[in-house]
């Protein structure tokens, strides 16, 4: 299995970065690649269970399904159902605490997935850069750093 992790601290107390995360139908909002995103079936955006159909500003589409979401941990964990990367087995999780000092938050996103034969590391860059950094920079300039 691949592994991808990406941290960083935000200059913003959880309780104002948590409520922006856990849309998950809000991506278009806050990270730099999503174009527009929909939940299928109409059903709430945090229904265990629902499927985000969201497409990127370069065109491809990408299918996902919340997992886990939990306000007391602050996290959410969701898999890949449709994707243009090939990955299969897909489970990610995005995970905020609260950093004391300073009344900041320490966020970490991480993915595990089988990779198409060979493709492994060139995947777990661009996840790892291209997406879950660059979203979480983006978070960065919206709340401080």
């Amino acid at each position: 299995m691949a592994k991808v992790f990406v941290s960083t601290v935000i200059g913003a107390p959880v309780g104002q970065v948590w409520p922006v995360v856990r849309d998950f139908n809000g991506l278009p909002a806050w990270t730099p690649f999503a174009a527009e995103s929909r939940i299928e079936m109409g059903a709430p955006a945090d229904q265990i269970g629902c499927v985000r159909n969201f497409s990127l500003k370069d065109g491809a589409r990408l299918r996902e399904r919340l997992l886990a979401l939990s306000d007391y941990d602050f996290s959410m964990t969701y898999s890949i159902l449709e994707s243009p990367m090939g990955v299969e087995d897909y489970v990610a999780t995005l995970a905020l605490k609260p950093v004391t000092d300073g009344d900041r938050t320490y966020i970490e996103w991480t993915a595990e997935f089988r990779a198409p034969a060979g493709n492994d590391q060139e995947l777990v860059t661009f996840i790892g850069q291209g997406v879950f950094h660059a979203a979480l920079q983006a978070l960065k300039q919206r709340f401080g750093g």
